[in-house]
């Protein structure tokens, strides 16, 4: 299976921050890949170098084997973007604005598959697009996007605003776009109910870096939390692979852990705690957990103050799966 898009050290500077470091990341045709972090995390920026809307400090980009730096106009037909927000002319009706889209790709325009998504959704064509509700903005604006039968569509923050009727119907829809033969969809999304519907592969920015990329499954298999509970004071919980995150409050400490098992089993007994329980996540509770960082409880009691020597490391937690 190809490749549709590949990076190599991607790298983007805004002054003296660094908003994406080094980003080597692989999307296989036919996939759905998620792009997950943070508001900051680099997301945005990452698509819009991909686009060839911002060029990169260092390193490379490749979108359906071509250099974004020089994609030719037949490649760039090839690619579909729905931005956060869903922008269009709103003193366009919605016929004009298929008029005014299809005379960009003429020779690629599939018409009847934008007449299923108008149908469908019951779109007025006469109907100004200033005066259209924000689930059927995003309705007009994927029935654009699809009509010229993208090979690669990129959505960020596509469901960004809309109520939940609107998100599921626009969902059902993306699905069935999905199921065309060949079609690679890459969304950004925050949310990540969406996410764990759609994407059978995830990517996780923390800082600008690529922290995680597998399988969505994988990575909600694979993260758990654990619980001790103490008679006093939490002693210092030592380094170890796979640990991600430790949280202190009070008697409680609450540990992230990558591949949780006998080792780590072993560390935990040796602390000597009144129970422990190990808790699965869902994809939402995982990602919440492990981009958090270490940063105490807003409510922490005073047992938790600074200084109880517990550090945290997502670098121990990084991980890549095939």
């Amino acid at each position: 299976m190809s490749d549709v898009i590949v990076t190599e050290r991607l790298t983007k500077h805004y002054g003296t921050r660094c908003v994406v470091n080094g980003l080597n990341l692989r999307v296989q045709s036919g996939g759905v890949y998620g792009l997950l972090g943070r508001n900051g995390a680099g997301k945005s920026t990452t698509i819009r170098m991909l686009l060839g809307m911002a060029h990169p400090t260092y390193g490379r980009a490749e979108v359906l084997g071509h250099d974004v730096a020089n994609l030719p106009p037949a490649v760039r037909g090839r690619i579909a973007y729905l931005a956060e927000g869903h922008p269009l002319f709103g003193w366009m009706t919605v016929g004009q604005a298929i008029r005014f889209i299809r005379a960009f790709h003429a020779d690629r325009w599939n018409q009847n598959l934008l007449d299923q998504v108008l149908e469908h959704f019951e779109l007025p064509l006469g109907k100004k697009i200033r005066r259209l509700s924000n689930g059927q903005r995003a309705h007009v604006a994927l029935a654009l996007a699809i009509a010229p039968d993208p090979d690669l569509l990129i959505l960020d923050d596509p469901t960004l605003g809309l109520d939940t009727v609107a998100r599921r119907e626009f969902l059902v829809s993306l699905i069935h776009v999905i199921q065309r033969e060949g079609r690679t969809i890459l969304f950004s999304s925050h949310i990540l109910s969406d996410v764990e519907r759609m994407a059978d592969r995830i990517g996780i920015l923390v800082d600008g870096v690529l922290r995680v990329d597998c399988p969505t499954e994988h990575f909600k298999e694979t993260v758990r939390k654990v619980v001790l509970q103490f008679a006093g004071g939490p002693p210092v919980f030592p380094g170890c692979e796979g640990l991600v995150n430790v949280a202190v409050d009070g008697r409680r400490m609450e540990l992230l852990i990558v591949d949780f098992g006998p080792v780590h089993q072993e560390i935990i007994e040796s602390l000597s705690p009144l129970s422990w329980d190990v808790l699965d996540l869902n994809l939402e509770d995982a990602f919440i957990e492990y981009t958090r960082g270490s940063r105490p409880p807003l409510f922490a009691s005073a047992q938790s103050a600074p200084g109880n020597g517990v550090t945290a490391s997502r670098e121990e937690g990084r991980w890549h799966e095939g």
